[in-house]
């Protein structure tokens, strides 16, 4: 019984070894060879120690979560509870932006040289941008776009060219959209993981989807956007699979699947989080794929016939990349890195609910039916094989995971580590794509919400909410982040 809440502190501990390893070995790099392109290692960031009109709120906010987070989200009829979710992650994400000012936190952080909004005047004519998108990817072409723009299809730009049109125009009213949608994301996870797992793991998420250390850089962000276009796509496939609202979500989760896809192009690794949620559907899960189907293609066939070819523009992009710091940076240091990122990205009790999932996963075979073991020995799996731990996880994962995904006696504990397995193998494809070198704390936000479902697992819910908002609270008042 002892030994879990020390396996927790010691997949923390080790965490932290990380952090401080790529901070100092990035320092070295930087300071030696000027190879990073980031301010202070592994983030891009440098070093600032400030207060802001947002401290006193993100102040209350953290309180009000910690003391009261846990009592509240399980006690509040669902419905209200998401409502209140959403509020809670807005009013966090807003407090903590506007520690850095209305200016500088806000309204031009997706104005600057890199970002969308400098082009909005390039898009007068939008087929004929769209048809000459292309063109302009690559460092060497005519008026190429800048680096923002250039990596990622046009859906993303094309959103704000929208609200400029419908008069919402400008650096103040782009923040706004991002921070107010991206927000919702934390809602979508809470209703995939009661689809898919149950409500007593919902609520117990619903607190660390709000007091995120990645809310630092949801706001101001269009990745904290894309992760919520994302985490709807798969709470919409929850629903369908699980029998809710057919053919409705079925197609809607394959048109913002579609729309995902043209936002960014690394998104289309969502593909992995819903086959996981196809799994771990009912009897009867394949019956939204004909709906999701026809969903997913609105989309690509919209762009397509406008002129945009995604494969060609992707193909440039990666040439590009490495045109860039992205040909610059070194692959050997940010394979690691990137992880150090996430563990900042995601805090301290994801870590531990990680840990706890994997063991769910790899635990006994009493543990695929029954309540949530949140206080059970966690004993290995035991084998016959020789071959070490990987064969042993997958074996350990065949017998326990895949035969019976889909059935009604299956542990929602199970269900949930699954889901946050899937996550994790999305992020971690990423990443040895070498295509995230760097700025992984905004590029991987879409991942990272899912990894944080992952402290439903976690016993000492404030303690652990303690520990996120802090390092939230750190990040956000020592460091002058760039996103």
């Amino acid at each position: 019984m002892i030994r879990t809440p020390f396996r927790d502190l010691a997949a923390v501990l080790a965490a932290v070894l990380l952090v401080v390893s790529a901070v100092l070995v990035g320092r070295h790099l930087q300071f030696t060879y000027g190879n990073l392109h980031v301010g202070w290692p592994p983030l891009y960031a440098h070093w600032g120690p400030h207060i802001g009109p947002g401290t006193p709120a993100a102040l209350v906010v953290a309180v009000a979560v910690v003391a009261y987070g846990p009592r509240v989200a399980a006690r509040l009829p669902w419905r209200a509870l998401l409502g209140a979710v959403w509020g809670t992650a807005m009013a966090w994400t807003w407090s903590l932006a506007l520690i850095d000012g209305w200016q500088r936190g806000i309204a031009v952080r997706l104005t600057t040289r890199y970002e969308y909004l400098q082009v909005i005047d390039r898009f007068q004519d939008i087929p004929a941008t769209l048809r000459d998108f292309t063109h302009h990817i690559l460092f060497h072409s005519p008026d190429h776009w800048p680096p923002h723009v250039a990596g990622h299809p046009p859906g993303a730009t094309l959103t704000f060219v929208l609200l400029d049109r419908v008069g919402l125009g400008g650096g103040g009213w782009a923040g706004v959209w991002c921070i107010t949608v991206g927000a919702s994301a934390c809602v979508a996870v809470l209703v995939a993981v009661r689809a898919l797992a149950d409500e007593a793991l919902a609520r117990r998420a619903a607190p660390f989807l709000v007091m995120a250390p990645a809310a630092v850089w949801m706001g101001t962000s269009a990745d904290g956007y894309f992760a919520a276009v994302a985490a709807w796509t798969i709470a919409f496939l929850a629903l369908a699979v699980t029998g809710h609202r057919l053919p409705l979500t079925g197609f809607a989760s394959g048109l913002l699947f579609g729309l995902t896809c043209y936002l960014s192009y690394g998104l289309t690794l969502f593909a992995v989080i819903a086959g996981a949620a196809l799994l771990l559907g009912g009897p009867r899960r394949t019956r939204p794929l004909l709906y999701a189907l026809a969903g997913v293609t609105v989309v690509p066939l919209a762009f397509t016939l406008a002129g945009f070819n995604w494969w060609e523009a992707y193909h440039l992009l990666v040439e590009r990349y490495y045109q860039g710091a992205g040909g610059i940076r070194p692959y050997g240091y940010w394979v690691w890195a990137n992880l150090a990122c996430t563990v900042l990205l995601v805090g301290p009790a994801t870590v531990a609910g990680l840990r706890r999932a994997g063991a769910t996963l790899l635990g006994p075979p009493a543990r695929l039916t029954g309540r949530s073991p949140f206080n059970a020995p966690e004993t290995g799996v035991r084998t016959d094989d020789r071959h070490g731990a990987p064969v042993r996880f997958v074996a350990a994962l065949r017998r326990r995971v895949v035969p019976r995904a889909g059935w009604s006696g299956t542990s929602p504990d199970v269900r949930l580590a699954l889901l946050v397995a899937a996550a994790f193998a999305a992020l971690l494809i990423a990443d040895l794509s070498g295509m995230s070198k760097a700025e992984t704390e905004r590029i991987w936000l879409p991942f990272a919400l899912w990894l944080l479902a992952a402290c439903a697992f976690l016993t000492r819910p404030r303690a652990w909410l303690a520990a996120q908002a802090a390092l939230a609270l750190l990040l956000n008042h020592l460091l002058m982040t760039g996103w």
